[in-house]
């Protein structure tokens, strides 16, 4: 066993325990996993997500051989081409997926047989360190906009005072019971915990707000509970209060392909403009999925090169970045065949396993297990959506913490007295946490102005910038010019002894 995990890889936590660490794994990255839905504007799609990332996350484990503990959930490097594959209803998002996993099937092949040695030169600590801290400090503001966000808050500008505390209490709820070191149980729970913690603070404000009609005292929404039983006539929904089946993207496929066509959610989200799939959008969901799969692999390396450091075991040699390319691949597609959206490794799942020091894949294998029984539970999804971004945010205040800790541990094998690696990494954090973006124009108005563009992630962005520093800067230092400075230095230490 690692020396600093409790649950090495292989251990399996009693079954009862087992069921709570991986229901704090499911609102670890609960948050995230049905923001993408809901920010490419199919709310309605959440339970067909949750159903998705534990399909996906399957899928993953079985092809790492239950080697590699982490879940995998709606990926946000894909936002911007789920933008445009929604144009083609769900047959664009289902392209669109499937030709994203298959770039993954085809890096794994050729890793499969040029080996993995080429990984450590392209990717060394000077890039993996300062883009996995890149990863959790581009989050940053994303947490930090949670926390102080109520339900009332777009009435008060958008801050609100009280959704803070509810906030910290969270927050340091969970960095006490992480540090405290008598009681092995809450250690492992910390997220469980901190989310009940915040969420009754939260609730009563909540009440009190209700009672005294004082919207800035309304931290929670429970509108979703309230919706999930009754009807706009305020009917009893019946069998669909209780039990409702997620909506897979391969269902809706179908539907537009061979049904009624586009249907009412897409319709809704696209503002009437969804048309069905041609050759022509076929090649345009191509483009716009095709690049950012590419960088995205960059990405999958950095995750699994943390999560290496934090479980002490080199994932990329076992079970083989190949496999675990595999899994990531087939899982998106098998998570958006049967769910919504492209998956991946998710930070916020690698986060937990560092906090907690619980590395057991049977906890999240487990998880995904539960992901997919709950998405059929109406009540727990909808109770899950009435956790307040507040609290969410004070999770997130650790999470993304402890990944940017986690790159920034890896410093220490980094000489940044070095000119060529203090580059580097500045360039890496610079440009990553300025939001410097790649947007590449794919078709033009008529007038010549760019109408759609292909977007590169601020992260993906960041990485590029920091291979190309590194190679180029290695080209110099392996150069004829620096090979020529101690001649030169030598040269000019005799001109001095001979004056």
């Amino acid at each position: 066993m690692a020396k600093n995990l409790i649950y090495d890889i292989h251990d399996k936590p009693k079954f009862s325990k087992m069921l709570i660490f991986a229901l704090q794994q499911v609102l670890a990255i609960l948050a995230a996993t049905i923001a993408v839905p809901t920010i490419i504007g199919l709310p309605t799609q959440i339970p067909a997500a949750i159903f998705g990332a534990g399909v996906g996350t399957l899928v993953y484990q079985l092809f790492t051989r239950f080697k590699s503990p982490v879940f995998l959930g709606s990926s946000f490097a894909f936002l911007n081409s789920l933008g445009v594959a929604l144009a083609y209803g769900y047959c664009g998002i289902v392209i669109g997926s499937i030709v994203a996993g298959l770039v993954y099937v085809v890096i794994a092949i050729i890793i499969k047989i040029v080996g993995t040695a080429w990984v450590g030169k392209l990717l060394p600590p000077v890039i993996i360190g300062p883009t996995v801290a890149l990863i959790g400090l581009s989050l940053a503001g994303s947490a930090m906009g949670d926390i102080v966000k109520a339900n009332s808050s777009a009435l008060f500008g958008g801050y609100n005072l009280v959704s803070l505390l509810c906030g910290l209490l969270t927050f340091v709820t969970i960095i006490i019971l992480s540090s405290q070191k008598r009681y092995q149980m809450p250690r492992l729970i910390p997220f469980i915990l901190g989310i009940l913690v915040g969420y009754a603070a939260a609730s009563i404000f909540t009440l009190v707000g209700l009672a005294a009609d004082i919207d800035y005292l309304k931290i929670i929404n429970w509108d979703p509970i309230v919706n999930n039983f009754v009807d706009a006539a305020g009917n009893f929904k019946g069998i669909e209060a209780i039990f409702s089946f997620p909506k897979f993207a391969i269902v809706g496929a179908f539907g537009e392909l061979f049904g009624d066509g586009m249907s009412a959610e897409v319709m809704a989200a696209t503002g009437g403009a969804a048309t069905k799939i041609d050759l022509g959008g076929i090649v345009e969901v191509i483009i716009a999925f095709l690049p950012v799969a590419l960088v995205v692999f960059a990405e999958h390396i950095a995750d699994h090169k943390n999560l290496s450091y934090i479980i002490d075991k080199d994932l990329i040699e076992d079970p083989g970045l190949d496999n675990t390319l595999l899994g990531d691949g087939v899982g998106s597609i098998a998570g958006t065949l049967f769910g919504i959206c492209p998956n991946t490794t998710y930070g916020e799942s690698v986060g937990c396993v560092a906090i907690t020091r619980n590395a057991s894949v049977a906890t999240i294998t487990t998880t995904a297990i539960m992901c997919i029984v709950l998405s059929f539970i109406s009540p727990v999804m909808a109770l899950l959506q009435t956790i307040p971004s507040c609290v969410m945010g004070g999770v997130c205040l650790t999470l993304y913490g402890f990944i940017a800790v986690s790159g920034l541990k890896m410093f220490k094998d980094i000489d940044l007295n070095e000119n060529k690696n203090l580059f580097v990494v500045a360039a890496i954090l610079i440009a990553g946490i300025g939001g410097l973006t790649i947007q590449i124009p794919y078709a033009f108005a008529g007038n010549g102005a760019v109408a759609k563009t292909i977007q590169v992630t601020s992260i993906a962005t960041a990485l590029i910038l920091g291979i190309v520093s590194n190679a180029i800067l290695t080209k110099v230092e392996k150069s004829k010019l620096n090979k020529e400075a101690p001649a030169q230095a030598k040269e000019s230490k005799n001109n001095s002894e001979n004056k």
